[in-house]
């Protein structure tokens, strides 16, 4: 929790002024007792109408003085908690797009998701509660049995036998639900990792007729959470009864003792009135301190949570150079006896890699599924770090490189296309925001994707809904590759992204990217062996290690994996048509 209070430095004025407040209201909320007691004695004893009058216009005048205390609080608090709620959430959200693979993979997507709202939400709540409360409801114990005291010295003894009952329910309550509200805490990540992923799946759900399967597991997973509240909630609805009954006890042993000392005249009747208000206001400070306490319990699990996240290096690199401009004299890309092993994983995906690439050349990758495909691609851009050895662009390690300088230069297609809500335009401009329609529209072109965008009612300014979900696979592959190539990248790579075109398609767009972008180096990893075989080299990957590498030409002679992969795609026919 230490590590979030940074984000309430712009509010020291109303950290400071919201407790005072409120600390006002509990003052004048304990003075109301005292006047009562002062009317019983000397207004209603004496038929006194105009003193009565008088005294309960001051009650009155407590009371709007109270309100308009509390009211200033509560603005204090609502401004202080949201305004910190907002910096939390922003700084989170800021650091969260700042964290490796590695980090993002260790926490979780849908964990991450929760943490960002949920948790940031009870954090929030506990910030304003404790403006509001924590001043408040332990003044009024303390202030409450200051006063018994004063009045009656030897009645006020029951006070001190009443709070400790009262706080041990309390405690004996809390120690059991607190573990309860984090194991809570954790299925409500699981839950949100299902409602994550059948949203997100929702079309395979439906190809495999699993709908029921889907909606029984979640059911599975929020009855879990309703079991874990339900049990807190059996176990917190004893507070209140017993807190009360226990208060009920302490108020007839004061009407008890009360009585006795009244008649031997050491009490008067205005007193022992006092004395049970008191006895009310201890019992329910106690009440709201439990709450209070559960509040700041649930909120402290939930600043760890967010710790955790804070404690995650962001993406770091080891030197700050600049990849504005390609050496032509050195190799565009390089892996120098390069291995990789995921965190947490007990074989290496990557072991032993070694080949480079010259500028303007296109280099093809390909293998069986799990062959380390898409984790060298990952390595390229440093969203990996490699376990062993170097990953060298422009000769330069890029560990050295500045994140954001090196993908820059880089033109990513990943395996999966993703685009997001908003116009044709505004996704072709991610990679390069003051890109003009005239950059846009020859990236198009170049990916095959023109032919139906100028086709649409609006071109560039067709909106695209969320993912991409008005477009067909093909459509959203070819305008994800636009997209990366706008700025005519230094270095493109196209993962596995041309699965969704045909033959004659994925023909156009090589020739295109090799007439257009003629400077540009092209890592292309495909399963198809027709989309590789007009490139420089080709790098056949089989469980991580490199199987061989060479043209077309040459593994097809040498290389058995390889030829099993071609015979595989292709009949005599296709074979003779394509050789």
């Amino acid at each position: 929790m230490k590590k979030l209070l940074r984000f309430l430095k712009n509010y020291k004025k109303e950290l400071i002024f919201g407790p005072f407040f409120k600390l006002l209201e509990a003052i004048f909320e304990l003075i109301v007792p005292v006047v009562m007691a002062k009317i019983i004695d000397n207004g209603i004893a004496n038929n006194d109408s105009s003193y009565i009058f008088r005294m309960s216009g001051l009650i009155v005048l407590l009371g709007v003085c109270g309100l308009g205390f509390a009211l200033t609080c509560q603005y204090l608090a609502s401004k202080c908690a949201y305004g910190f709620g907002t910096e939390l959430r922003e700084a989170l959200y800021k650091h969260i797009n700042s964290l490796s693979y590695n980090s993002i993979d260790k926490i979780g997507a849908s964990s991450l998701v929760n943490r960002l709202t949920n948790d940031s939400n009870t954090v929030q709540n506990g910030v304003n509660m404790f403006i509001r409360l924590a001043v408040r409801a332990p003044f009024l114990v303390i202030g409450a049995a200051v006063m018994a005291v004063l009045i009656d010295l030897k009645l006020s003894l029951i006070f001190f036998v009443v709070a400790p009952v009262i706080s041990a329910v309390i405690f004996f309550i809390m120690r059991r639900t607190v573990p309860m509200y984090k194991q809570a805490q954790k299925r409500l990540d699981r839950a949100a990792m299902l409602t994550r992923e059948n949203l997100e799946g929702t079309r395979v759900i439906r190809a495999f007729s699993r709908q029921q399967q889907e909606i029984d597991e979640f059911k599975n997973a929020v009855d879990d959470i309703a079991e874990s509240n339900i049990a807190v909630g059996k176990i917190s609805a004893i507070l209140n009864p017993a807190a009360f009954m226990v208060m009920n006890l302490g108020i007839v042993a004061i009407t008890w003792f009360g009585g006795v000392r009244i008649n031997t005249g050491a009490l008067s009747q205005g007193d022992l009135t006092a004395f049970a208000n008191y006895m009310t206001q201890i019992l329910l400070a106690l009440v709201v301190l439990a709450n209070l306490i559960v509040t700041f319990t649930k909120a402290l699990a939930s600043a760890n949570r967010i710790s955790e996240i804070f404690d995650l290096e962001p993406e770091t690199s080891k030197g700050n150079a600049d990849l504005s401009d390609i050496d032509n004299t050195r190799n565009a890309l390089e892996f120098s006896n390069v291995s990789f092993t995921y965190e947490g994983a007990g074989d290496s995906s990557l072991s032993g890699i070694n080949f480079s690439v010259k500028p303007g050349e296109m280099l093809g990758i390909i293998g069986g599924t799990g062959s380390g495909k898409t984790t060298l691609a990952n390595l390229i851009p440093g969203f990996y770090k490699a376990t062993e050895g170097t990953v060298s662009v422009c000769g330069t390690d890029v560990e050295q490189y500045e994140p954001d300088s090196l993908r820059q230069s880089i033109g990513i297609v990943p395996q999966k296309a993703v685009l997001f809500s908003g116009t044709i335009r505004d996704n072709m401009k991610w990679r390069k925001a003051d890109a003009d329609d005239e950059e846009i529209i020859s990236a198009l072109k170049t990916a095959q994707a023109w032919e139906f965008v100028e086709k649409m009612p609006d071109t560039l300014d067709s909106r695209i809904s969320q993912g991409g979900k008005n477009l067909s696979g093909g459509q959203k592959q070819r305008i994800a590759i636009a997209r990366a190539l706008v700025g005519a990248p230094k270095l493109l790579i196209l993962d596995d992204s041309t699965s969704a075109l045909d033959y004659a398609t994925d023909l156009k767009l090589r020739k295109a990217l090799k007439a257009d972008l003629p400077d540009t180096t092209v890592v292309m990893i495909s399963q198809r062996t027709t989309s590789l075989r007009d490139a420089d080299r080709i790098i056949v990957l089989e469980d991580g290690t490199t199987a061989g590498i060479g043209t077309h030409d040459e593994l097809l002679e040498n290389c058995e994996v390889y030829r099993e992969i071609y015979n595989s795609q292709m009949n005599e026919k296709e074979g003779s048509e394509n050789v």
